[in-house]
């Protein structure tokens, strides 16, 4: 747990001195949409299943990122629960890492090709629209956020990746589990079978900026290079499901 509160340490004390990536948009930084005043995960014992939630101070969700035209460079807004779940909880073979469920919106790519967000038929279309992922993080200091989901190499590694994985070379999952947005609450609802029937895990709400790379070597694929707000202030993971 300190170890994990340490790694998690370093989003918070280097995001504010670190410039923002390249297709952030400026307004993120003060908009209330990302500004957290409280967050929970409430296990419903009739219906078997989690529900989690961020508060922010303005219309959660309102906030999405602009398009840039292609892949490399993309901007990704997330809100964020990081977690002391492990990764064989949520499907992913054993991997050192912080298991976190990023709610994500991101108009210039899908990467939930098994789910139809915005029910128009077309599986390839909604990346804007709020969506869940599993990720892996670990310790990243080539990025602002000190964070990136964990990558692997598939011609020399194998690893166990959930079934609903988006198939990108990541500790990455696309369970499309129900997002919804409604006044200042952004919620996500899990089947407890779905993450091993753990209802015991700390967490924390954090709301970021990532950016896909896709051209240089010395970057991750996907990396946080912005952070605006953290629900416990200093990323220890207070927080505990409530029934």
């Amino acid at each position: 747990m300190k170890q994990l509160t340490l790694i998690l340490a370093i989003t918070l004390i280097t995001y504010s001195l670190a410039a923002q990536g390249k297709n952030e948009d400026p307004s993120f930084k003060t908009s209330k949409d990302l500004l957290i005043s409280n967050t929970s995960v409430v296990f419903d014992e009739r219906l078997d299943q989690l529900i989690f939630s961020i508060e922010v101070g303005g219309e959660a969700g309102a906030s999405v990122p602009k398009a840039v035209g292609q892949l490399d460079g993309a901007p990704v807004l997330g809100y964020v629960f990081p977690t002391t779940l492990k990764p064989t909880d949520v499907g992913f073979g054993a991997t050192p890492g912080i298991v976190a469920l990023a709610l994500t919106s991101h108009p210039d790519f899908d990467d939930t090709p098994l789910w139809d967000e915005n029910s128009d038929e077309d599986f390839a279309n909604d990346g804007v629209i709020w969506h869940p992922h599993w990720v892996v993080l670990h310790e990243d200091k080539r990025v602002a956020g000190g964070l990136a989901v964990k990558q692997f190499n598939p011609e020399q590694e194998k690893v166990q990746l959930p079934p609903t994985n988006p198939g990108m070379p990541m500790f990455m999952d696309s369970p499309g589990f129900p997002v919804i947005t409604k006044g200042n609450t952004i919620r996500v609802v899990v089947p407890a079978y779905r993450m091993n029937h753990r209802t015991d895990f700390s967490f924390d709400a954090v709301t970021a900026y990532m950016q896909v790379n896709g051209s240089k070597k010395d970057l991750p694929m996907l990396g946080v290079y912005s952070v605006y707000s953290v629900a416990s202030g200093d990323l220890s993971l207070p927080y505990k499901v409530s029934k």
